[in-house]
């Protein structure tokens, strides 16, 4: 049982790391000079690397505070499972938990689907980068996490 819980405190540190750093990183957009993300517009002109705020649009402002929900649910979940995890009585469950994993994964979700809807296309050829990506990975893992709390039991 400890291996158990070991395993999903592992799994939930991985997934705040991913949510943290998609939420954070600056490559939700790459082109060849330039890159977007939800805080800024980057280029390189000239030699030199230019960055700009990201625009007011309320698409992007949905997506940045999702992605800034999604980080914080995370991390009140870890919280809400080291609470449980001294506190909970015997054979009691995870829901707390398993309830605010499952609203993060759902807020990457929406936030993500936003941001591949709604990306702006400025005639470049643009891909999706690194964040983006690592913002998808995080959600399967972030729902499979949130499933496994339901399922777990506190046993002594």
């Amino acid at each position: 049982m400890l291996l158990i819980l070991l395993g999903v405190l592992i799994l939930h540190v991985i997934i705040l790391i991913l949510l943290i750093v998609s939420t954070a990183a600056s490559a939700w957009s790459v082109a060849d000079n330039s890159g977007k993300d939800l805080w800024y517009k980057c280029s390189t002109n000239n030699g030199g690397y230019h960055c700009q705020p990201s625009s007011n649009e309320d698409w992007i402002q949905a997506v940045q505070a999702l992605m800034i929900l999604s980080v914080l649910f995370c991390f009140f979940s870890l919280i809400a499972f080291l609470y449980q995890l001294f506190r909970l009585v015997k054979g009691g469950r995870f829901f707390f938990t398993a309830i605010f994993q499952i609203l993060a994964s759902v807020f990457v979700m929406c936030g993500a689907i936003i941001y591949t809807v709604m990306r702006p296309d400025d005639g470049t050829h643009t891909n999706f980068g690194y964040a983006y990506v690592l913002a998808w990975v995080a959600f399967p893992m972030c729902l499979i996490s949130g499933l496994i709390y339901i399922v777990l039991r506190k046993k002594e």
